[in-house]
């Protein structure tokens, strides 16, 4: 083998889904934002791009039945909104992107949809959070926590960091070590810029689809759903809260993108819609972050990535699970 190959240290994954971070997350600059709305070339070389990642997104999702496995209580759908809840909480607290909290419950969705986990004490599905965090941490994050670190607050036992590392190789071998996923985020971008070509609404209609699709990872309806349809039903919620593009709906919204079906755009959009306007059931609303709030819409790179305060001691320490 010749000293300068390396080729033997990559992954064998697709080479289109190594794409950089900046793709798979939200648009943040003004030159990102540029590179979805130029010319009538670029624009169509970015369709074409999303395309294929929309051919691929199923790859990056739980299996198909895992939805109607919560249903059925087959697992605990209590003890996943509990461990959505408890990612949010520390997404909040570090300054997490976004995209961190959503990899870790896709992580997590992905690994309960091929393995059950012991259901007593609630430790293995506690253990199964802190180790997808990590992982999302480890994919999108500059700055992270150490493993003691983020287990903040609110946790019923304190892992060691081998017991985690142990749990991530588990992990890391369940989703055959697919951690670029495909998700909503790859593809808001672009379809904010479809609504908003001349972008004076791109800031605004990225920053709330965030908010609404982070709101809608509690809620087990939206499993049924794919990414690309997550992304431009709550593109099109932002545009419907904004006065210059009321007028836009889902039967439109198929024409952005080769691959993407009406009936699941729409069906995803009435859902949204009814979680903005605080018709979905009432956990989802409670345990959901406030999607009135306008400190997404003021939030920048710098505060994002400034280092929390230091932790509060406990008077009663939880557990420590070796």
């Amino acid at each position: 083998m010749p000293e300068d190959d390396a080729s033997f240290l990559l992954c064998a994954e697709d080479a289109f889904f190594f794409v950089d971070a900046a793709t798979a997350s939200t648009c943040t600059t003004a030159e990102q934002i540029g590179g979805w709305c130029s010319g009538a070339e670029e624009e169509s070389a970015a369709a074409s791009f999303v395309a294929e990642l929309i051919g691929g997104e199923a790859d990056y999702s739980p299996r198909s039945d895992y939805s109607d496995r919560l249903r059925s209580r087959s697992v605990d759908p209590a003890a996943r909104a509990d461990s959505v809840a408890w990612t949010l909480k520390v997404q909040e607290y570090y300054g997490f992107l976004p995209l961190t909290a959503y990899l870790a419950v896709n992580y997590m969705d992905r690994f309960l949809s091929l393995h059950r986990l012991p259901q007593e004490d609630g430790w293995a599905m506690q253990l199964l959070a802190v180790t997808c965090l990590s992982l999302a941490a480890k994919m999108e994050e500059t700055l992270v926590p150490s493993l003691l670190d983020l287990q903040i607050e609110s946790t019923r036992y304190i892992f060691e960091p081998r017991t985690i590392l142990r749990m991530e190789l588990l992990v890391l071998t369940a989703l055959n070590w697919r951690l670029r996923s495909v998700t909503p985020f790859t593809f808001i971008d672009f379809f904010a810029c479809k609504v908003d070509p001349r972008g004076r609404h791109m800031r605004y209609l990225i920053a709330r689809a965030t908010q609404i699709i982070l709101a809608a990872i509690h809620d087990i309806e939206f499993l049924d759903h794919c990414p690309s349809s997550m992304a431009a039903a709550a593109v099109l919620c932002a545009a419907g809260e904004t006065p210059s593009l009321t007028l836009l709906n889902p039967r439109l919204a198929v024409n952005w993108c080769i691959g993407l079906a009406e009936e699941g755009v729409s069906s995803c959009y009435q859902l949204m819609q009814q979680l903005v306007g605080g018709k979905r059931a009432k956990t989802t609303a409670a345990a959901a972050v406030n999607l009135c709030s306008d400190e997404v819409l003021s939030c920048d790179s710098s505060s994002c990535t400034t280092p929390p305060p230091p932790k509060r001691r406990k008077r009663s320490p939880p557990p420590v699970i070796t």
